[in-house]
Parts: C-alpha cells; structure tokens; sequence
C-alpha cells in the first residue's frame, strides 16, 4: 500500500550510523515484524558461522586493468589503453545485487542517478552525469534496445528485467563519434556466456508485494556453436504508486520476458550471430483522465518485439562486422478499462563496423550506418560514418581521436569528434593512468515530439516556433590505481547541452527549448578494497551540478551520490552475504520544490547446498526508509524475499 509522508530527517553523513545503529526494521503488520526480525537474525547467525568456518577464496572487486572492454571503441580494447571512462558490472556483480529490475542494478554505478513513478513496472529513468535517460543509449548483445514509440527515442527501463544478464558496461560522457544521434552515454548489455557445454539454470523467488518470478536459461557452446535461450515470467501485486490516489489500489505489473542468442562460426574467420527479443508487459498505475476528472483507475500495456542479424569476419589483422537490427513497439493505455492513448513505432537499423590493427603505430576503426525511425505514421531517415585513429606505438602512452559526420533527414548533416588520451607508470603500489578525454554529440527532436507540437492538443509557447536538435559537449580528466589490493580513481567532468528540449511541466503547452548551454559538472570517486581474502568493499561517489541555461537547478537531478558495498564469501564460497547501501541528497522537483534526501540498505545472503541447489534471501530497504525520488510517487518500504536456483551442467 502506499508510504506516508517523509519523516523529518539526520543530516546525510549521519543518517546510515545512526540508523544502522538504533533502528529496527518493522513492518506495519504483525507478520511483517516477525519476518523481518527472524530474517535479521537468520543473516546474522549466517555470517557468525561463516567467519568462523569460512575458506576464504580471492576476491576483487574492481574492473582489472588488462580486462577487455568493447563499449568505448566499437572493438575489444584492454582497459588501460582508455581515456574514456567505462565501469563494468559482471555477472557476479549483478547476481549479488539479486535486484529484479535492471535499473536497480544499475543506478548503484557510479555517476548513475534513477527515478520511478511508483513501483516495478511504472516509467523509470536512468540519468548518467545528470542528461536525460532519452540522451543514454543501450545496447543488449549488439541490439539497439530504443522504443520509437515513446516520446522520446529511448531504452524502456521499466520492462527491462535483470534475469539473464550477465555483464553490463557503462561508457559516460557525450559519445556521439562512435555511436551517433542520442549518444549522451552508452551502456552495453550481454547475456551470460557458457563455460561448459552445457548448462540449464532454472529459478524461482517470491517475497512482498505478491512478488514472484519464476525463470529459465539455457546455455551452451559445441565446437562451432554457441547458444543462449532465456525465458521469464514475473508479476507482482504491488503497492499504490501516488498517495494523491484516493482509491488507494495496489498498482500491479506483469511481465513476460523472451531472449535467445545464437552464434555459428562458419570458418575460422566467418561467424554469423542471431538475436531475438520478445517483452509483455502490463502495468496499473495512477493519474489518467478519465469523465470525471484524474482517476487512479489506469493501466498501460507494452509489447516490443526486436530481432538482430550479424554477420563477422575476423583475421590476423582485420576485422569486418555487418550487422542488420529491427525493432517494433507497441503501447496502449487504458482507463476504466477502456482504450485511450496508444502508440505505435519501429526502427530499422544497418550498421558496418571495420578496423584494421596490424598497422604500424596505430589501429583503425570506421563504420558506417543507417537508421529509420517511425512512430504513429510519422518516421524519419539518418545516415552516418565515422573513422577513429588508435596509436599503437607505445605501451605507456596512448590516444585517439576521431570524427563522424551525419546526415538527418529533417536537421541536416552533424559533424561529431572525440579525442582521448591515457599515461601510464608503474610504481611499487600498481599501475598508475592518468587520462583525458574530450567529445561532442547532438540529438534530433524524436518524431514524437514534433507531432506532439504540431497536433490538437499543444498550444503557445510550444507551438511559437518549430524544435531544433541538441547539441553537447563534455570533456573529462582523471587518474586511477589500480593495485594488488585495491583500485582507486578520480574523475573531474564538465558537460553541456545547448536548446534542451523538455516538456512544459508549468503550462503544459507542449514541448519547449531551454534557449542557450545547460551545464553538468562534477567529480567522480571510486574505490574497491579487498580487505581480507574473504571480505571485499567497494563504493563510488558522486557531486554533480546540473543546471539549466538560467542558472537553476534541474529537475530530479541529485547534488550527492553515494553508494557501499561490503561483500564476504565463505565456507569456501558457498556462502556469499552482501550489503548495499544507497542514497542521495539535493534533488528538487517539480517547482523548485525539494526532494527529500535519503539512503535505501539492502541485504543479500546465498548459500549452495549441494553442486545443483542454491537458495538465497534478500531484505530491500531493510531500515524502512520512507522517501520519494519523484513528488507524489510513493517508493516501496521495507521487502523481503527469498529463492531457490537450481543448476544442471554436462562437461
């Protein structure tokens, strides 16, 4: 049901202690007490025995500087050679975090803010370093994850689950050389990969709200064959999402979720790659229009439908990948049952990727793509190219720079560039990189929002002039060591963008501009520590000001990120217990009003009882945080849960 108003509140700095310290964690009914002490205590006798019989195994938090990462150039590059910054989640990482919502996962990276209306299944948004969800791109194993029918061209966060995933990769900052329109930032999912021929994972969970989830993967790989086939089924009952909703109802949502990954490698040069996507999802949630005036009585349904042919070559020196991606939505609202707004989109995507790296003193990377929007009758055509230069000379310094013209249909051509450069020491503690990085972007308005203006239902000012693209910049400096034991960084960043486009939240004329640059900046800091071999901690900071052109504070843009994570694997791991804590301050909605700050713990524990069987537990918000990241949206309160997972390999 819904949450209460925020009670007053600690200062940020002592609010976790203090909490951690005094507070017991209650559930407003008797059941919810009793589940909650019992499983408290049930952690803490697990971690008691674990300290005393654990075999501790080695334990590394943070991204290794040698691991390979492909978000930040198009290609497998090895971390070092970065100026960019790039974080990395593996699927330990994610699994740990045992969240059923992807944007839950992903919000505890650094420099990663979130929003919801209300529960699962309700719009979410996920900003990096303060831009807009619809400036990210995503990618799920090479397929654009965007949803033309949306307002603006973005990743639907809210019907992206977490099962099956199993490496994320966040590259921040304006990234529009390699990857074009919209590219504010990128992340870059995949689906977990096999390391025996074979292996089928079947799991189940249930827990508060009337959650469940139950879930399936199958996963292999045969000498020319690799293969991955995930399916899940998830509902849940909910809690009401707006405490101005005068029925009070629990919002639901349900979820079905298709993926399948097939590769086949044609020769030792050839391979030929295949993905396909399904999702349904239906939500309730609060605030339509109905004959009388606003009514908690609505409901959303979605459906996207996305498939992508890739074909590659590979030799000694040379690479060459094509790749072909179509993607179709579908929304339709409802109130009081009855059919109200609906949408319609698809996008069409082909896309060539080459590089050469036997070149002397440098590799180089080109492509070459085009992508046709549509939405509701309305669609529009881009065409762009970009080439990017890699030195190669020296295994201590290294930069790049590159440049990408487009050409928009409606908004002409755009010209892109990024340069970046990383130095590298090695000093008795570890290696030492110093990096920098500089580049643009733009983002066209979607063709949603321009129907938007031209239709029924705007008026002045939206409709006084017509909408121009965006344009922004960002460059960013840093360090980072990475030790035996331990991984530092930090990061100074300053980005902007210039004639914003932004629905009007005061008048609700339609979509406007903010005429001139808004700013973000900030710095970023990031810590891994492995403490002992068994126990492992890890936290990032963020303080980022993002202002609009007039100076003022942006909407639901947090000042303060903070996340901790304490991790300890025992018993020779077969018993893992993770705590997460989150939290934010200074963040302001709608008319200038501020949002209370607030920090959100969340405790995981597993255990494997045999090579097949693991069970696990999870306690979300165990100390009953009352908050809102959006004004009049409730959040969910304390929320325990507990699973089994069940894993059949043949070697």
């Amino acid at each position: 049901m819904g949450r209460s108003a925020p009670r007053p509140r600690l200062s940020l700095p002592y609010q976790f202690l203090f909490g951690a310290l005094t507070r017991v964690s209650v559930t407003k009914s008797v059941w919810g007490m009793v589940l909650s002490v019992y499983i408290t205590r049930s952690f803490s006798v697990m971690i008691l025995v674990a300290l005393l019989w654990t075999r501790p195994n080695e334990l590394r938090a943070q991204v290794a500087i040698d691991e390979i990462v492909v978000t930040s150039n198009r290609i497998p590059i090895p971390a070092r050679q970065l100026g960019t910054s790039v974080s990395v989640l593996d699927f330990e990482g994610i699994e740990s975090r045992g969240t059923l919502a992807l944007a839950d996962v992903i919000r505890q990276m650094p420099a990663v803010a979130a929003s919801s209306n209300g529960g699962l299944g309700n719009a979410t948004t996920l900003r990096i370093r303060g831009e807009e969800g619809f400036r990210t791109l995503t990618y799920l194993d090479g397929m654009r994850l965007q949803d033309p029918s949306a307002p603006q061209i973005a990743t639907d966060f809210s019907n992206l689950i977490s099962s099956g995933i199993g490496r994320v990769e966040i590259l921040r900052g304006p990234q529009g050389l390699a990857y074009g329109a919209d590219a504010g930032g990128v992340i870059n999912l995949n689906t977990r990969s096999a390391s025996e021929p074979f292996e089928l994972n079947l799991e189940a969970q249930a827990g508060e709200f009337g959650t469940r989830q139950v879930s399936g993967n199958l996963i292999g790989h045969a000498e020319s064959l690799d293969y991955f086939l995930s399916v899940a089924d998830f509902d849940t009952d909910g809690f009401n999402n707006r405490p101005s909703d005068r029925i009070a109802d629990e919002d639901g949502y349900e979820n079905q979720t298709l993926h399948g990954r097939l590769g086949y490698a044609l020769s030792e040069s050839w391979r030929f790659d295949l993905v396909h996507r399904e999702v349904d999802g239906s939500n309730d949630y609060d605030g339509c229009f109905g004959p009388l005036g606003p009514t908690g009585d609505c409901s959303s349904d979605y459906g996207m439908q996305a498939s992508r042919l890739g074909l590659e070559f590979l030799s000694e020196g040379f690479s060459h990948e094509l790749s072909y991606t179509r993607t179709k939505t579908e929304r339709q609202d409802f109130t009081a049952s009855v059919p109200t707004f609906g949408s319609q989109g698809e996008q069409v995507r082909g896309e060539y990727i080459g590089s050469a790296t036997a070149l002397e003193g440098f590799d180089l990377i080109w492509g070459f793509d085009y992508q046709s929007d549509a939405a509701n009758r309305m669609g529009r055509k881009n065409q762009g190219a970009f080439v990017e230069l890699l030195s190669d000379f020296s295994q201590a310094y290294f930069f790049t720079a590159g440049l990408r013209y487009d050409d928009n249909e409606d908004f002409g051509s755009n010209t892109s560039f990024r340069l970046s450069t990383a130095y590298l020491v090695e000093t008795k503690a570890g290696t030492l990189k110093f990096k920098a990085a500089l580049g643009s972007g733009f983002r066209a308005p979607s063709p949603f929002e321009i129907q938007y203006n031209e239709g029924p239902y705007a008026f002045p000012p939206a409709t006084t002039s017509p909408l121009v693209q965006e344009e922004s910049r960002g460059w960013e400096v840093g360090a980072q060591l990475d030790a035996e034991k331990f991984y530092l960084e930090a990061i100074i960043f300053d980005q902007s963008v210039s004639n914003a486009i932004v629905f009007d939240l005061i008048g609700y004329s339609g979509y406007i501009q903010d005429i001139g640059r808004g700013a973000s900046s900030g710095i970023e800091l990031i810590a891994d520590y492995r403490i002992t071999q068994a126990l492992s901690a890890s936290a990032n900071y963020t303080y980022n000001e993002a202002d609009r052109p007039d100076g003022s504070q942006r909407l639901r843009r947090p000042n303060h990120l903070f996340n901790f994570g304490l991790r300890f694997a025992g018993l020779n791991n077969r018993m893992v217990v993770n705590a997460f804590y989150r939290s934010q301050a200074e963040a302001i909605d709608v008319g200038q009003i501020a949002l209370e700050d607030f920090g959100v713990l969340d405790l995981t524990a597993s255990f494997q009882i045999t090579e097949t069987l693991r069970v696990y537990g999870r306690i979300e918000n165990m100390l009953d945080e009352e908050y809102r990241e959006i004004l009049d949206y409730n959040t969910a309160g304390l929320a325990a849960y507990v699973g089994i997972k069940l894993k059949f390999s043949a070697f």
